[in-house]
């Protein structure tokens, strides 16, 4: 069986420092994207689990002045 991740990063080690580098900031990248990706469908959920609860009549609102006036009283 071949171990493809163990060639790539034996090739990988061949290519000059520059290469290299810019090489494990596309991977890095691509890792990030990945977790953005999960972070996004979460908030959609969680966006969608609020706007449900809202039309069901639960959870306290609060007005919006009184929300901005304890914001800059927590941070000024």
């Amino acid at each position: 069986m071949v171990d493809r991740v163990a060639e790539l990063a034996a090739q990988g080690r061949a290519l000059p420092a520059h290469e290299r580098l810019r090489l494990l900031t596309l991977l890095l990248e691509s890792l990030r994207e990945d977790a953005l990706v999960d972070v996004d469908a979460a908030w959609v959920a969680e966006i969608e689990r609020r706007v449900a609860s809202h039309e069901q009549g639960d959870g306290e609102l609060f007005e919006v002045d009184d929300v901005m006036r304890d914001a800059a009283r927590i941070a000024p």
